[in-house]
């Protein structure tokens, strides 16, 4: 493709991007044979493929308003096929159930329901005890998950500052839930993102 084909797609995306159908066809017609011959190459299954191919240009209509053309329009069509033939590959395969065995039950036990019930229950009533800068640093950084710098600007001080309620809003907690964490943390794990 040269850059008249380029300024072409430039400008039916621009026609796309206002819900033009037209435009759209034109785009799939010029591109959708090369992206399906893509992803029956990465595929290895015309009926995959297919998939691949209708869902790329799915994402070329609904993506449109907000695309950039950032590179060439083939480009970015192209890493979008590559990338859903990718995630088509890396999905588990269908096995035959009689190959399979017994299936367990991943529903957790009426046992376990009661007593995260409980230690939901004693967390939220350790945390309601925590001076208020801190519950709020708290609540915001592992229920909302916000950033500290998210949370600092809601709080109106540093990221510092929320790190310090944190660290001293975990140390309370951990001090009131001791008996009931037993080494374990009462709050969910995330990785943390420092902006």
């Amino acid at each position: 493709m040269d850059d008249s084909d380029n300024a072409d797609d430039l400008a039916l995306m621009a026609e796309v991007a206002r819900g033009d159908e037209v435009a759209f066809r034109q785009l799939s017609r010029r591109h959708l044979p090369a992206m399906l011959g893509l992803a029956r190459r990465i595929l290895g299954n015309a009926a995959d493929a297919e998939d691949v191919a209708q869902e790329a240009m799915l994402r070329v209509w609904t993506h449109a308003p907000r695309w950039q053309p950032l590179a060439a329009f083939r480009t970015w069509l192209t890493r979008i096929v590559v990338n859903l033939c990718l995630d088509r590959k890396r999905r588990a395969k269908w096995v035959d159930l009689d190959t399979v065995g017994e299936i367990a039950d991943p529903t957790p036990g009426a046992a376990d329901v009661a007593e995260q019930s409980e230690r939901e229950r004693a967390l939220t009533a350790a945390i309601a005890t925590l001076p208020a800068r801190q519950r709020t640093a708290i609540v915001l950084t592992y229920t909302e998950g916000m950033t500290n710098a998210q949370v600092a600007e809601v709080l109106d001080t540093s990221v510092s500052a929320v790190e310090t309620l944190l660290i001293r809003g975990k140390q309370n907690l951990r001090a009131k839930l001791s008996e009931l964490i037993e080494g374990e943390e009462p709050w969910p794990a995330r990785k943390r993102r420092i902006k």
